[in-house]
Formats: structure tokens, sequence, C-alpha cells
């Protein structure tokens, strides 16, 4: 594992200012990544299921059947294999399932709109403004596994950061997707393609039938002597980090075991059905095929948008029956999916190596609203966690009678990038750096350490 450079300021703290007068600069260095580099790594890989528009918590982990209607809402509530825990009615499979997963019900922040909130649960660092036009700059921080690929890279041939199949947005495509200040060298090997689409593959690493794996080494040569000969490009780091995107193309164009992740005619119609023929359901198979060759974060976005039939999770701007059968569609699809997943990879003996993470940016109002859905919450919803060296069976946190307020633990997404950082054995106090060269913690929380198992 890497860890930034220059040297932590909290590194450096962690030594002591008494030791500085009697040790070497490289000295100093290797006692400051002593910390981080014998931190256990519980996990290879994250899944993170970004739950785009926020999925109530009254429909799925945290139901309140004992609350009057306009708070209990459209369904009831059933048991799970945890003694005393409920789940939503609609997600029978996943209750099935209590006993491996992790479901933390005191989430909570600030942000109540869709883009400041969805780069809050994507960055794990809190937008200077709750506002629907927060826009998408260089100054804002980067994705979890933009962080990943600095810190602790893939091999080469794999990319380290996978993100399928959307780009989300809200009017404004929604920060917090891409590497930003650390540059493209660290952005995501980006899908922008439907994986239940029949003959779906990677164009990107898909080589034309006039160009040959000796000519793309032969670019790669010609690439190498105009660096040496150039000062200027030598000297720019735009340059530098197009010519290193090369460097890892090149290396994932010629390396099978990566490539042949994204060719979904290998699983079976049985597993390609267990995870369902929807969008999403092949793209979390998409996900387990890409983290079992290697990668080490991979963001899959439920959905394009936020709200619409067939879209994402906002459902407040709907009427009479529309809300149900909003949710009738919404709900199986997580039940199912995510139980696939959870499932093949303990099948696969990968559960143990992968932390998923299923989570959206905010939750739903207690109260159905005049229009009949529920509004943005984000003071108290859910996230699950499975695998990676997490507890099993176990329930985090607990919110009041009709779910509205934490009344046990509390958990900001700071926390929760702490957590899986903390997972993939990188230390949470570690700090990159921004356009301006200052240094920045990569998690501005703590990791949730009774979740550990």
């Amino acid at each position: 594992m890497r860890i930034s450079s220059p040297l932590s300021r909290r590194a450096v703290l962690r030594v002591g200012g008494a030791a500085l007068g009697g040790l070497s600069y490289p000295q100093l260095l290797a006692a400051a990544e002593t910390p981080a580099a014998r931190r256990k790594a519980r996990a290879k890989a994250i899944i993170f299921l970004h739950q785009w528009g926020g999925p109530g918590q009254q429909e799925t982990f945290d139901p309140k059947p004992q609350a009057p209607d306009n708070i209990r809402g459209w369904y009831g509530a059933t048991k799970t294999k945890i003694p005393g825990v409920l789940f939503g009615e609609k997600i029978p499979q996943l209750a099935a399932l209590a006993d491996k997963l992790t479901v933390i019900r005191c989430m909570t922040h600030t942000m109540k709109n869709h883009n400041s909130a969805g780069y809050y649960s994507l960055t794990g660092v809190a937008p200077p403004t709750d506002d629907q036009r927060l826009r998408d700059t260089l100054d804002l921080a980067p994705a979890y596994g933009s962080i990943v690929d600095k810190l602790a890279p893939a091999p080469p041939g794999i990319a380290t950061f996978v993100a399928f199949p959307h780009i989300i947005a809200d009017g404004s495509i929604t920060p917090g997707q891409h590497a930003s200040f650390l540059g493209k060298t660290h952005a995501p090997l980006f899908v922008n393609q439907d994986p239940n689409k029949p003959g779906f593959q990677l164009p990107e690493l898909t080589l034309p039938d006039n160009l040959s794996v000796e000519r793309l080494e032969n670019r790669r040569e010609i690439l190498r002597l105009i660096d040496e000969q150039s000062d200027l490009l030598e000297q720019s780091l735009v340059a530098q980090g197009l010519d290193e995107n090369y460097q890892k193309a090149v290396a994932m164009l010629t390396s099978p075991r990566f490539k042949q992740a994204f060719d979904l005619t290998k699983e079976t119609p049985k597993t390609r059905d267990a995870y369902g023929r929807t969008t999403y359901g092949q793209s979390c198979l998409l996900a387990r095929r890409v983290v079992e060759a290697g990668a080490k974060f991979v963001n899959v976005y439920y959905a394009r948008s936020i709200g619409g039939m067939g879209q994402g999770w906002d459902y407040h701007g709907f009427r009479g029956e529309d809300v149900p059968a909003r949710l009738r569609e919404l709900l199986p699809i997580a039940d199912q999916t995510l139980t696939a997943l959870i499932t093949d990879l303990e099948d696969r003996g990968l559960l143990d190596d992968v932390l998923v993470v299923w989570v959206g940016e905010f939750g739903r109002t207690p109260r159905i609203s005049s229009n009949g859905g529920r509004d943005h919450w984000p003071q108290c919803y859910c996230a699950v966690l499975a695998g990676g060296g997490m507890k099993k069976g176990f329930v985090y946190g607990a919110s009041d009678k009709i779910g509205a307020l934490a009344t046990v633990g509390q958990v900001r997404p700071e926390d929760l990038a702490a957590t899986m950082f903390e997972a993939l054995g990188i230390d949470p106090e570690s700090e990159i750096r921004d356009k301006l060269n200052r240094p920045l913690p990569i998690a501005r929380g703590r990791p949730i350490r009774e979740l550990l198992a």
C-alpha cells in the first residue's frame, strides 16, 4: 500500500515532535508510514451500490408497523432471521438473508437536496452548501474509488475503480463521481452502457479490427520517446496524466482476465435470471465479475435520474395509487438483486473478501405528505453492509417510534467513508493534496468499529 506524499501532518504528530531531532527525513517518513502499512485489510474490494433518489427507511430496513397509517405507509413488515428485527413487507428475500447483513439504522446529515446529499454520499465530504445547484468542479472532493486508486491501486492491467451504468444527475451532473483534483489518472473506468442489453460489451477494451497489439505498443514507444525529448511535456502534469491513462488502457486491452470480466455471456442463464434481467440486476452481476477480476472499488448506480417510473427512489411527487405502483416496481428489484449478489459472492467464496455497501443519499419523511408520497429526510435513514469483515446479523443504532430521529447511535457519511477505508486496510487518517497542495484527510469521520467482526 502507498500513502500520500509529502509526509502527512497527522503522521508526524503520531511519531512525536521530540523524535524529529534524532531522525533523518527518510527515517521519519518510514516511521510515519508504519501505522498505515501495518493496517490489516478486512476486504480486498468494495461494491458500492448507490440508491439514487433516497429509499425510504419505512419501506425497507426500519419499518414502523405499529405507527399510524400516515406514518406506517402502504405496506406492513416481515420477520427476519435476526430475533426481534423486522424488515419491510416487500423485501422478503432480504429478510430471509438478514443473518448475513449489518444494518445501520442511524445514518444522518443535514443535506436535503439531491445533488448536495448525493455528493456527500459519494465522497464522505459535506458540501459547502445545501444547494440543488451545486455544480461539479475540481474544487470538490474525489470519489472514494479515486482515493483508493491513489493510495492502494490494483495491479497493472486491472482498473482499480470502475463505475456504471449511468452518470447520475438531478438537473446538473451530481459531483463526486470522478477523481476531481486527484487528476484523470485516478478517474474511474466508466461504462455508460446497459449490461442488460443483448450484445453488451465494453468498447473501451475492444481492439478495432485494424489495430493490433503491436501497433499499440509502438504508439506507446513513440510517446515514451517524445516524453524523453520534450521538457515541456515532461513538466506538464496534464500530459503526464494523459500518458499514464494511455499506459493503463494498453495494459487493460492486453489483459485477457480483465477483458473477460465484461463478457456476461460467460454466466449461465440461471445466474443472470437470479440477479434479475434489469439494468440494475445485470450491473450488480457485472460488479461481482469485475471485483473477481481484481478491481478494488466499484460504483453501481441504481438509476440515472431521481424519479419517473422505472427510475430512482424519489417518490414524493406522486399522487394516490402512483406511489404504491412505483414501490411495487422498485422494491422487488432491490430485494432480488441485493439478495442474489450477496448469495452469489458467498457461494463463490468471495463474501469475506468483498464488502457490499447499499445506501442512498438520504431517506424519506416519517409522515406521508399531502401529495401522497414521502419527501426528503436526511435526519435518519438506513444503510446495509455485507461481507468484507463486517458483523453478520447485526443492527447498529435505532430510530424513534416514527423513524424520524436516531435514538441510539449516529453515523454520518464521513463515518461510513472511514469504515470503508478501514476495511480496505487504508488508514482513514491518510491525506491527499488538493489543487493548492493543501493536505486533506481522506476521511473526516471515524470508523464505526462496532460493525467490524
